[in-house]
């Protein structure tokens, strides 16, 4: 899965939202949130996440996993895209079920990890469930008149988007600002600059066509 339009569009808007540069934006790493034996039993790896006041980088590398124990803060928003039904991204299995049962997705995000937001974003029906964590549980959330959900701490609007991106028509699971407004990825940016560009030339055009049909040398004003 690639979620490139996600991180791309959002960069720009966390980079003004963190002038310092001290956030961390997770795709497929795992947050260790527990110390186990084998490791792997302790950690969940959500598709994407962002955790705000943290460094990007760890020994100057790009994170490969985040270790909740050593950074303290949880992450904003995980976002998981379904993998089946979305039954592993809704088990709400504890830790403490017994019979050395694994816990589920849902319990680790709401019960251990406490992430404020999560989003199950389920591709093949195109729609998206956002839960936000109130007096320690999660609660569905309601869509806005957009049919967006609103991401409070990050001032962001989360929700699908049907349109072409890198010549793919498909409803994308994409950002928009508090005011309605979608965010743009890089090569959408370049577009709309280049478009930008173009229509300034072409004014420029034809402005100097009329100064020429008026007598008047363009080059010399």
């Amino acid at each position: 899965m690639d979620f490139h339009l996600l991180t791309s569009s959002i960069t720009p808007f966390l980079d003004a939202l963190h002038s310092d540069g001290q956030y961390a934006i997770g795709q497929d790493c795992g947050i260790y949130w527990r110390l186990v034996d084998p490791p792997e039993r302790g950690a969940e790896a959500p598709d994407w996440f962002y955790v705000p006041h943290v460094s990007p980088l760890l020994s100057g590398e790009r994170r490969r996993s985040y270790v909740l124990w050593k950074e303290i803060i949880s992450p904003a928003i995980a976002i998981e895209f379904t993998s089946g039904d979305g039954s592993e991204e809704r088990d709400r299995t504890s830790l403490f079920a017994g019979n050395d049962a694994k816990a589920g997705k849902f319990w680790v995000y709401e019960q251990a990890v406490r992430i404020p937001f999560y989003a199950i974003y389920e591709v093949e029906k195109a729609s998206v469930e956002v839960y936000e964590l109130v007096g320690g549980r999660y609660q569905q959330c309601v869509p806005n008149d957009h049919g967006h959900y609103p991401i409070a701490p990050m001032g962001v609007e989360l929700g699908i988007w049907q349109g072409e991106f890198l010549n793919q028509e498909l409803p994308w699971l994409r950002w928009w600002d508090g005011e309605g407004n979608l965010l743009l990825a890089a090569e959408e940016r370049a577009v709309q600059e280049k478009q930008r560009a173009d229509g300034l030339q072409s004014k420029t055009e034809r402005l100097a066509a009329k100064l020429r049909e008026l007598g008047v040398d363009p080059d010399g004003v």
